[in-house]
């Protein structure tokens, strides 16, 4: 999924004030972290994700994993905190502006 630059600075203005939903803590990223961000995604559309990991390679790579296992589009990456977006559309809850 690809995100306009409007697209990306309305999503990041709703994200602005959500706390963190899924976290990837030192031990890395298991199945449980990737199946709770595919609910958690389903059912919010727009999720903050907390990677708590040694340095900034490694973020990435677990930031673009999370995002290509979950069918997600990555909106924004500051430090430890990722935004991702994935469109339910059974349950639309944010509508995109063109």
């Amino acid at each position: 999924m690809t995100l306009s630059e409007p697209q990306k600075k309305y999503l990041r203005g709703l994200g602005h004030a959500l706390k963190p939903i899924v976290m990837v803590g030192d031990s890395g990223l298991s199945d449980a972290v990737i199946a709770e961000l595919n609910v958690c995604l389903d059912h919010h559309e727009l999720v903050k994700v907390r990677v708590k990991v040694g340095d900034r390679q490694g973020r990435d790579d677990i930031i673009a994993k999370l995002c290509s296992d979950g069918s997600a589009a990555l909106v924004q990456r500051t430090g430890n905190m990722a935004l991702l977006y994935r469109e339910n559309p059974e349950k639309k809850k944010i509508s995109l502006p063109r």
